[in-house]
């Protein structure tokens, strides 16, 4: 008889209907019996402010326009079972703020990347999802059947080498992807098999070039997105303000081990530094691969700042330009954050001849054993023979920065529908 007060929310906005049945068809007021929490309806009304403020639809007509037969979480004072809010994103979305800010925000981050390179004449491209080779980086990939031509192929690990052959073909000087990517790998709160990346090539740069651009596009979605460079990661304080720490993988090992592997000139020497310093590495592990192990064993855990790691080693970085004064050394970096790896870029190997040696060295990992090894790429190696300008390639992952950026511990927070286990 006085009136019943009802909250109309969209997924942006909140506005309150004043019911009353004087006002009101019978036809409404039949309906008004029969609301839950969840359903979809509609409002025709006279809009008003109450003494308070309050912006408020005088009701003189509702009609259902989707009925929903299930109660929502809060009935059940509120969704708390992380693996459901996983499981059933929708109704996470429906009770959860959080969630919907994070996801709004992970589209608000790509769109600015996407627009900070064109702004720079980037221009976006689109390469295969389905590889007859699985190449591009170091990871062991899905494999499915084509039935109609009766072949294998593979969910991509990379795109590198297809942007490569763009370059090669002369489409554009500068072009970026941003789009999945699959491995077959575990999953952790920052693995998911399917996962985003953005992959950027431009001529006539290297890697100290991709170091830059890196720092602009993060720097760039940070400012634009939030409004500030400095973010609390579940209780560090991270700053994004640019220039970024850039130092040698070898000189970090030293600052932490004191040991310099640029004097073990050969891996027996390199192994018995290893083992000096309690690691285990197989016998069998190259020069590159004991350094690699004494980084991650020494070194990352320290990277909490966002730094540049560079000059990684030849044999863990096939498809990188060796450094100009050490052989064993590429023009590559890898960019960490909090301890995560979030960017790999380097100066592109553009010479076939070594391209294919380097190729050789992978197949003969492979065989040995080690099913992330890249395979051999003939066509690859055939567009480097027709002449690859001096390029820098760059990738970033999407879910690490966002996650970053948002405060969410785990990768799931920041996909909509992660990968789960079948029930």
């Amino acid at each position: 008889n006085s009136g019943m007060f009802i909250d109309l929310h969209d997924p942006h906005h909140k506005i309150q209907i004043f019911s009353h049945k004087d006002h009101l068809s019978p036809e409404s007021q039949e309906l008004l019996k029969l609301l839950d929490l969840g359903d979809f309806i509609g409002v025709t009304g006279q809009v008003r402010r109450t003494p308070r403020g309050e912006l408020t639809v005088n009701a003189v007509e509702i009609v259902m326009l989707s009925k929903a037969l299930l109660p929502l979480p809060e009935k059940y004072h509120g969704l708390t079972d992380i693996e459901v809010r996983y499981r059933q994103r929708y109704l996470d979305l429906i009770v959860n703020e959080d969630s919907r800010t994070t996801l709004l925000n992970r589209s608000k981050v790509i769109a600015n990347i996407r627009r900070s390179l064109e702004d720079r004449s980037f221009i976006e491209v689109e390469t295969p999802m389905l590889h007859t080779i699985a190449g591009g980086a170091l990871a062991r990939p899905f494999v499915t059947h084509h039935n109609a031509l009766d072949m294998d192929l593979y969910l991509r690990i990379a795109p590198e080498l297809f942007l490569k052959r763009l370059i090669v073909g002369g489409l554009s000087e500068k072009i970026f992807e941003l789009n999945r990517c699959f491995r077959n790998e575990g999953i952790s709160t920052r693995h998911n098999p399917e996962f985003t990346t953005i992959e950027i090539y431009e001529a006539y740069a290297d890697f100290n070039d991709m170091m830059d651009l890196t720092e602009y596009i993060v720097e760039s979605a940070a400012q634009s997105v939030f409004g500030k460079l400095e973010f609390d990661f579940q209780g560090t304080l991270l700053n994004f303000k640019g220039p970024w720490k850039r130092k040698s993988m070898t000189a970090l090992i030293f600052e932490q081990t004191n040991v310099d592997f640029l004097t073990t000139h050969t891996q027996e020497e390199a192994l018995k530094a290893a083992t000096g310093l309690g690691l285990k590495v197989s016998p069998k592990d190259s020069w590159g691969k004991i350094v690699e192990a004494a980084f991650e064993h020494f070194v990352e855990k320290t990277l909490i700042q966002p730094t540049h790691v560079t000059e990684l080693p030849r044999d863990i970085s096939p498809l990188a330009k060796a450094h100009p004064t050490d052989p064993r050394l590429t023009e590559r970096f890898e960019t960490f954050v909090n301890t995560w790896e979030i960017a790999n870029g380097f100066s592109e190997l553009s010479d076939p001849i070594d391209q294919k040696d380097r190729f050789l060295s992978q197949v003969n990992d492979r065989a040995s054993g080690n099913d992330e090894a890249h395979e051999m790429d003939e066509d690859f190696i055939i567009a480097l023979e027709q002449g690859l300008p001096p390029t820098g390639g760059l990738g970033i992952g999407i879910d690490r920065l966002v996650m970053l950026l948002t405060n969410s511990p785990s990768i799931r927070d920041v996909i909509a529908f992660p990968t789960m286990k079948a029930k």
